[in-house]
């Protein structure tokens, strides 16, 4: 019988996306992982199986944890839905302004590293569920607006959805590129001014 695992395998994907987050997949060392788990080199590769694998599970809770709390902000029911979405993009430059140093966000350092989409396929459908669920929860919220009346309804949900994750990913790679919190949350902010009855 396999004795039962000593470790929480969610704080394993957490610490192994942060250092992703920081270093890249390629500039990761095991030992690097290791360290940052807890864990020895047998029983990280035990679990896991290698670092590509464990990129990809990284990746896949990174993504679920982040969705679930812009779900949690956009599904707030004690406000208009424009106030959710401004609580979000500042919620966004707070992560930003808190992140390690050089710790970008996962997912889009993912996408602008296109080989990593190429190398496993589970890469990509990660991303692209991850954007699709995103996308999605973006709609209801902006749909509620146009019912609550904040959201200027003259332009499509998914149209507005599109404009907020493009802003909250140039919000991301700004922040990596040295633009101060209070820079990234008044473009943040003017970015999608517009879209407010």
């Amino acid at each position: 019988m396999a004795r039962p695992r000593q470790f929480d395998e969610d704080a394993v994907l957490a610490a192994s996306a942060k250092l992703f987050r920081v270093n890249g997949f390629a500039d990761t060392s095991t030992e690097q992982l290791c360290s940052a788990s807890g864990l020895g080199r047998s029983s990280l590769y035990n679990t896991f199986v290698s670092k590509d694998e464990l990129f990809v599970r990284a990746l896949e809770h990174y993504t679920s944890v982040t969705r679930a709390r812009q779900e949690a902000m956009l599904q707030a029911s004690n406000t208009t839905a424009a106030h959710r979405i401004r609580m979000l993009i500042d919620a966004v430059v707070d992560e930003e302004a808190h992140a390690a140093h050089a710790a970008g966000c996962m997912t889009v350092n993912t996408l602008m590293t296109p080989d990593h989409r190429h190398r496993d396929p589970r890469i990509a459908e990660t991303l692209d569920r991850d954007l699709r669920a995103r996308l999605d929860s973006l709609v209801g919220a902006i749909q509620e607006g146009h019912i609550d009346r904040s959201i200027d309804d003259s332009v499509s949900a998914e149209d507005v959805a599109w404009l907020i994750v493009t802003v909250i990913s140039g919000i991301r790679v700004s922040s990596q590129a040295g633009a101060s919190p209070e820079l990234l949350r008044r473009v943040g902010h003017d970015g999608i001014r517009s879209l407010f009855a």
